[in-house]
């Protein structure tokens, strides 16, 4: 068997055999190829979206699209609150972008899960701190979005019809479901002695973690102020799109409309909540009074505007900074 010549400084290989493409080199492909094959999967959503902004009232569009690029710069800010090292202010905006390309192609937050995840590691951080920063973002992102949305359903009580949202009768097999998930998880934890150090490792780690973050007033301040500006910018860009497509809802209601819809698909485990998002927030906006077939554009052109459009362009963001080493 004869030798096939490399160039200089790299070792021959026998011929015949073939060339390895490296690991790195289709980290930064597999983005791409995952946007095509959703892209197409919802080739008819995308037709119809685009086609409900062609009739849109544009100044009401370009505000969508500034919230939508803020929520980046949000998730930025709450992200380094949750760590006491200073992260690269640039990096960690890209990564922001890159993280939800990845949550839109892998089921709900994993995709920006990992992304942050290799990110906070690659900037020094040891990855269990890295894990427990993780969980304080979740954490806060979570309580700041049900508060926000208990405080305008109080200050809005008919915002939603919530015999819509909620069929007669579903309030108690659904509370009973939830208490034996909590039951079931509960008693694993507890049976299960590797699974319990591990855990209880973990939860004193996070512990400390947000304890040396609420010491400093500038890490408490970006991680609350940022997890409570995230869902509200989401909120605005959804209510400047019903103003374009000249939804009869007021905004606020829109705002309600849009955390009670995000709020209830936020177990289901579909890329991005691709589907499962957009569903929800069409009945959601019908409970808060709007007819189904305006409801049903407004809904088609947020998502091309928040998911659909910054797809590509998050894609070749994360290619390149796993390209770059930077994640």
């Amino acid at each position: 068997m004869t030798a096939v010549r490399l160039p200089d400084g790299l070792p021959e290989l026998p011929e015949g055999l073939p060339r390895r493409l490296p690991v790195r080199q289709v980290l930064c492909l597999l983005p791409l190829l995952l946007v095509l094959v959703v892209a197409v999967r919802h080739r008819s959503v995308l037709a119809e979206g685009f086609g409900h902004l062609t009739t849109a009232e544009w100044p009401w569009l370009v505000a969508a699209a500034a919230a939508t690029c803020l929520t980046w710069v949000a998730a930025a800010f709450t992200r380094q609150g949750a760590v006491v090292e200073r992260l690269p202010a640039r990096r960690l905006l890209a990564t922001q972008f890159a993280a939800g390309a990845a949550n839109h192609l892998l089921p709900t937050g994993l995709g920006a899960g990992a992304v942050n995840l290799r990110f906070m590691t690659v900037c020094g951080v040891p990855l269990a701190r890295s894990s427990a920063a993780l969980a304080l973002y979740l954490l806060a992102e979570s309580v700041t979005r049900l508060g926000l949305l208990l405080v305008l359903l109080l200050a809005f009580p008919g915002a939603l019809h919530l015999g819509a949202l909620v069929p007669a009768g579903a309030v108690g097999p659904l509370l009973l479901a939830g208490a034996g998930v909590l039951c079931a998880a509960t008693i694993t934890l507890l049976c299960v002695g590797r699974l319990r150090t591990a855990v209880g490792s973990f939860l004193r780690t996070a512990l400390r973690e947000a304890r040396s973050v609420h010491a400093r007033p500038a890490r408490a301040f970006a991680l609350w102020g940022g997890s409570l500006a995230f869902p509200v910018l989401q909120a605005a860009g959804l209510a400047a799109v019903g103003q374009a497509l000249a939804l009869p809802v007021p905004p606020l209601h829109m705002a309600v409309a849009y955390l009670a819809a995000t709020v209830a698909v936020a177990l289901v485990p579909t890329p991005g909540g691709i589907g499962s998002v957009e569903a929800a927030l069409v009945v959601a906006l019908v409970a808060a009074g709007g007819p189904v077939a305006v409801a049903t554009a407004v809904v088609l052109a947020y998502r091309i505007i928040t998911v659909w459009l910054p797809l590509l362009p998050g894609a070749l963001t994360l290619g390149a900074l796993v390209r770059w080493k930077v994640i």
